[in-house]
C-alpha cells in the first residue's frame, strides 16, 4: 500500500523556518519532519511513498536526490502545483496509486499512531475512508460522530472536547473518483470530507495518545525538545527512546 504525503503548503505560521524551505523540510533533531513521518509508516512495513510537491518543491527533490539513509524506501516526487489546495493535490497523484487503497497524511503532523491497528479498523468497517481522530487544541476539522461513523465534518471549529482531524487517513480509490477533481481551489477538508461524511462513508479511528502538528514556532520548539530529551513519543521505530520498552 502506498502512502501519500501532502508536502506543498507554504507554512505561513512558521515563517521563521519556511522562508527558505517547505514546511515538511523543517528539521527536528537534524532530520526533516517529513523523514520522521515516513519512519512512522516504514516501521509498519509501508515503504512506498508519493510526495505531493508544491511550494519550494525543489528543496525536497534535492534532499531525496542525495538521500541514502533508507534504501528500502521507494519515493515518487510529484509536482501538484504551487498554489493547489489539498484535494487537488491528492487528485493529481491518482495515477501513482494504480487504483488501489492508499494511506494519506499531512507533511507537518507527528503522532504515535498504530498504523497496523488503523489499517485493520479500516478493513473491518468497509467504508470509503478513515480519518484518525485526535484530541489536541481545537483549531482543526472537528468530527461529529455516531459511534465510529463520522456524520459531519466542521472545518476549524472553536475549542471543544471533541475529536478533531489528525490526518493519517486510509482511503479507497473510489473516493478520488467521487469526491475530488482537478481544481486548485478544492480543499480536501471542505467539500470532499464533508460530502463523504454526509454520505455515511467516513469513519474515525480514535487515537488518544500523542499527536502534535508543527504549525507554529512554539510547536516546532516542543518537538525539537522532545527529540533532544528522549521523550519523542512518535518515535515508534525505537520505543526505548521514549521509555516504553521495545517491541
Amino acid at each position: 500500500m502506498k502512502v501519500v504525503i501532502l508536502c506543498g503548503g507554504q507554512g505561513t505560521r512558521l515563517r521563521e523556518q519556511t522562508e527558505v524551505r517547505p514546511k515538511p523540510m523543517v528539521e527536528i533533531g537534524g532530520r526533516p519532519i517529513l523523514w520522521h513521518i515516513m519512519k512512522i509508516y516504514a516501521h509498519y512495513g509501508l515503504n512506498e511513498f508519493v510526495l505531493c510537491l508544491g511550494y519550494k518543491g525543489e528543496v525536497i527533490k534535492e534532499y531525496f536526490a542525495n538521500f541514502a539513509g533508507e534504501p528500502e524506501w521507494t519515493v515518487s516526487l510529484v509536482e501538484t502545483g504551487d498554489k493547489a489546495q489539498t484535494g487537488a493535490r491528492v487528485f493529481r497523484v491518482r495515477e501513482e496509486l494504480s487504483g488501489e487503497r492508499f494511506c494519506l497524511t499531512y507533511g507537518d503532523g507527528l503522532g504515535s499512531i498504530d498504523i497496523r491497528a488503523l489499517l485493520e479498523f479500516h478493513e473491518k468497517h468497509g467504508k470509503l475512508a478513515t480519518v484518525t481522530g485526535v484530541r489536541p487544541p481545537g483549531r482543526f476539522g472537528e468530527l461529529e460522530l455516531d459511534g465510529d461513523q463520522v456524520v459531519a465534518f466542521a472545518e476549524k471549529p472553536q475549542v471543544t472536547e471533541s475529536f478533531i482531524n489528525g490526518g493519517f487517513f486510509v482511503i479507497e480509490p473510489e473516493f478520488i473518483d467521487r469526491y475530488l477533481a482537478d481544481d486548485d481551489d478544492l480543499a480536501l477538508e471542505r467539500e470532499p470530507l464533508q460530502r463523504v461524511a454526509t454520505d455515511g462513508e467516513l469513519m474515525m479511528f480514535a487515537h488518544t495518545d500523542f499527536w502534535l502538528p508543527m504549525d507554529t514556532y512554539r510547536e516546532w520548539k516542543m518537538l525539537e525538545e522532545m527529540w533532544e530529551n528522549g521523550t519523542a513519543e512518535w518515535k515508534v521505530w525505537d520505543r526505548r527512546a521514549t521509555g516504553h520498552g521495545t517491541e
